[in-house]
């Protein structure tokens, strides 16, 4: 079965067309990475998967689990499993740490016992009693986000650049912990939940497997395939030769 299905996906913000005829499909257990330079869509299409208010679909389909969620609100993704991990979220005053991952474990006892194992795992335990995002670096924010998707297990996730501005050290605990919440049993670790992973450099990757990747170009798919092979081209070549690719139509 397929965890997410987009059929011709068309969205603006403001009046700007910014995805146009974007087809993408992840099916269950595996994980996608999505290269593109600034600008291109990447961010764009993740958060109007997300449901996030402004971003208009003008057309076409977004299908979770095979259920039609185009004008459901980003309430109703979530509770049907849908996270993400932002690359920019706000600092918010007076909620800690602490507070969000215990309502987020409010009901599930047993997820809620390990929110300190899991802070620990992220090096986030002397974070919890701080404002959610007050004077994080970046690192330490990326850290937080994946500390919170950890706490819901998400069936489906998805994170903005995780890889940018993180140091070498850094990358590979990101890599950890990417890996965890992509893991169903730390045990069998091919056996994973579905999600994306958005990047730029690809440098994730060197920690992360992920099954196959897609480059956009313009607010559309340019092109899918071996993960590896994709990112030698981007690094090798840049992404102009992507683009050429492209408009080759090879």
């Amino acid at each position: 079965m397929n965890v997410l299905e987009i059929k011709d996906l068309c969205v603006q913000v403001a009046g700007k067309v910014l995805l146009r005829d974007l087809n993408l499909t992840v099916p269950a257990g595996e994980v996608h990475a999505l290269f593109g330079l600034n600008g291109s869509g990447k961010t764009s299409l993740m958060m109007t998967i997300m449901g996030f208010a402004g971003y208009e679909v003008t057309g076409g389909q977004i299908l979770f689990e095979g259920q039609d969620i185009t004008h459901l609100d980003i309430t109703e993704r979530a509770k049907l499993g849908i996270g993400i991990a932002a690359q920019r979220p706000p600092t918010i005053h007076g909620v800690k740490l602490r507070h969000i991952l215990d309502y987020m474990t409010v009901d599930r006892p047993q997820q809620a016992h390990k929110v300190t194992e899991l802070a620990r795992e992220a090096r986030m335990e002397a974070f919890l009693d701080r404002d959610i995002n007050g004077g994080l670096s970046g690192g330490e924010i990326r850290r937080s986000e994946l500390l919170q998707l950890l706490a819901i297990q998400p069936v489906f996730s998805m994170m903005d650049e995780p890889d940018s501005g993180v140091d070498l050290e850094s990358l590979k605990l990101m890599g950890n912990l990417i890996n965890m919440l992509f893991s169903r049993d730390r045990l069998h670790p091919v056996k994973r939940k579905a999600g994306i992973v958005i990047t730029h450099n690809g440098n994730i990757l060197d920690y992360v497997h992920v099954d196959k990747a897609h480059v956009m170009l313009d607010g559309q798919i340019g092109c899918s395939g071996n993960p590896c092979m994709i990112l030698d081209t981007i690094r090798n070549c840049g992404y102009e030769e992507c683009t050429r690719c492209v408009q080759k139509g090879v």
